[in-house]
């Protein structure tokens, strides 16, 4: 496939939708059950949603804000946005109405789309404040009379209005340049307010260009994605949306994390790219199910993990009894596991954060491939990824296909090539600052192998620089924290401090049970201060304290209140932490952990 000739996202959907006509495109729940939007009918819509647009005073160039969960819909709008020439500025459903209404008025956007009453709830006051805003489509009907200040017209509406445009949407498709701004997308926050980054229409195919090439390996036919990670993040946008539509595969979008396991063998997906938060929780569901069986089946899980992991990491070491005895393993452990997850997934892709090593080789000592990939919003999202047959977990793989990384004299991964955005908007200070020559200063630390393959060992600006002078690099040691089965999060801390101290959320079953076995109430915030629970707590950092070295020794903690969340603004929506807000709740706490002597 020759993406350098696709002239933009558009119509190279067009393109795929003639030649696919009536086979399913984008899949969702209706009445319990997943129904079809086939492509010839995506198109119809994209363009009846397009001439809408129009008609509304959408004009090339114009921005659109998007706020909606993941759904068919979402494709169309995004879509139709950039059919009408304008761009698409996508928010996450998790914003407040401050949130929103700085992107409304940062983005300068004319329009914004929304999808449910909820939703439109946190956006309607900011679009009312908002001085270029004109309108709001609403994609479900609106509640009845809102008197918001700001016109909302309805999805079916806006169609209705562009039937009596008499124009070719896909005339306006084809006069957009590839260099031309596809979408701004606004970085979720780990550290304060969020950047617009301007996304071209020839960024976004490289990468797509770059993911082909790393995945026609698997034996690319009639692939079908599970998307999970919000399309409001540059990761899913290209990974789980553009890149398939380019191969011309089927889209399932999942529920929510509480039904991913259902979703999985419902969908039966071929490919999925997520965070690394989900193989976490599938690896903390699928050990703690072993475990509960307990008798012959947990023996041989244990030992098909055992015998995977050697395998993968020298297969040369395994005895000729190993070796059968892992051929047996296939069909009574590894073959159920593969079940699990629908029975025909050729390869999971995590990214978007670290993904823990030993998560990565839990997976892979099971049979099931797992590709840790790393990039960035400013580079379309990836910049490199493990191959299939070059898997090396701990690192993020080679550079994709036409992309160029070096290792400046800091240590700071530098990359180039087209999948770089265009700059931040309305930001040309920080833009310069960050795309130097042609190279993209990534913030990240790290170190390419003798082999190619890239290492990161952290960001620049979140490693730990102790009162000692030593750095520390937080990530790797919140990794090891995780692992334990009765830590489910973690922050640590230290900056210009002797030693480190951290942030544990305990893992709700650990609570649970420890409340049963010691007659309280499993309530967090009691518990958070109970001594007793505290030193329940203390044996798991213990143990993973062993598996580091001196300087990253967590030497004290407090117990979170409560966990990690969007909700609580500890998370981001792409479910990294907010190190920041994390440190801005527990200061206290955590100060007053160096002044014990």
């Amino acid at each position: 496939m020759d993406y350098k000739s696709i002239r933009n996202l558009a119509t190279m959907f067009f393109e795929r939708a003639d030649t696919l006509g009536d086979k399913p495109f984008l899949w969702a729940k209706a009445d319990g059950e997943y129904r079809a939007l086939s492509w010839s009918r995506a198109a119809s819509e994209v363009e009846r949603l397009a001439r809408g647009l129009r008609a509304l005073g959408i004009e090339a160039g114009d921005r659109v804000v998007l706020v909606s969960e993941n759904r068919p819909e979402w494709v169309i709008a995004d879509l139709a946005i950039m059919t009408a020439g304008a761009i698409t500025v996508p928010a996450y459903t998790t914003n407040t109405t401050d949130d929103h209404l700085y992107i409304l008025e940062h983005s300068g956007a004319k329009l914004a789309i929304v999808s449910t009453e909820r939703l439109a709830s946190h956006l309607l006051p900011a679009a009312r404040s908002a001085e270029d805003c004109i309108a709001v489509v609403s994609i479900d009907p609106p509640a009845e009379a809102t008197q918001v200040g700001v016109d909302v017209v309805s999805w079916a509406d806006t169609c209705v209005k562009g039937d009596g445009v008499d124009e070719d949407p896909r005339a306006w498709a084809a006069a957009i340049p590839r260099t031309e701004t596809a979408c701004f997308i606004y970085t979720s926050g780990t550290g304060g307010r969020p950047k617009g980054v301007m996304l071209t229409h020839g960024s976004i195919l490289a990468n797509c260009d770059g993911a082909h090439d790393l995945l026609v390996e698997l034996g690319l036919s009639d692939e079908v994605f599970l998307s999970l990670l919000p399309l409001s993040h540059s990761y899913e946008h290209t990974a789980g949306l553009m890149f398939p539509i380019s191969i011309g595969a089927q889209i399932y979008y999942a529920e929510g994390p509480d039904k991913i396991a259902a979703n999985l063998t419902e969908a039966r997906p071929t490919i999925m790219t997520a965070v690394p938060r989900l193989y976490e929780v599938l690896h903390d569901r699928i050990r703690r199910g072993v475990d509960q069986q307990g008798g012959l089946k947990a023996k041989l899980f244990h030992t098909a993990i055992d015998l995977g992991t050697k395998r993968y990491q020298d297969p040369a070491s395994l005895s000729m009894v190993e070796r059968v005895q892992n051929v047996v393993l296939d069909k009574l452990v590894r073959k159920k596991v593969a079940g699990r997850f629908g029975g025909r997934l050729k390869t999971f892709v995590s990214g978007g954060a670290a993904l823990n090593p030993e998560i990565g080789t839990f997976f892979l000592s099971l049979g099931v491939s797992i590709l840790q990939g790393y990039g960035q919003t400013e580079a379309s999202p990836v910049i490199s990824c493990n191959r299939k047959d070059r898997i090396r977990i701990e690192t993020v793989g080679p550079p994709l296909k036409g992309v160029t990384v070096k290792i400046a004299e800091d240590g700071e991964i530098l990359a180039s090539g087209e999948l770089l955005m265009k700059g931040y908007w309305r930001d040309p200070e920080t833009t310069a600052e960050t795309i130097k020559d042609g190279w993209l200063h990534t913030g990240d630390i790290g170190v390419i192998e003798d082999d190619g393959l890239l290492r990161i060992t952290d960001r620049k600006k979140d490693i730990i620089v102790n009162s000692g002078g030593d750095n520390i690099a937080p990530a790797r040691v919140e990794g090891v924290l995780t692992v334990e089965p009765q830590i489910v999060q973690a922050m640590v801390y230290g900056d210009k401090r002797p030693y480190l101290v951290g942030v544990l959320v305990p893992d709700p079953d650990f609570i649970k049970q420890w409340a049963e076995e010691n007659g309280r109430e499993a309530d967090l915030t009691t518990l958070s201060v109970d001594e007793d629970f505290c030193k329940a707590v203390g044996m798991a950092l213990e143990r993973a304290n062993n598996k580091i070295n001196q300087i990253e020794k967590v030497r004290r903690f407090v117990v979170a209140e409560e966990p990690f969340t969007t909700d609580n603004a500890m998370m981001t929506p792409t479910l990294k932490v907010r190190r920041h807000k994390v440190r801005e709740v527990y200061w206290e706490r955590l100060d007053g952990l160096y002044g014990r002597g």
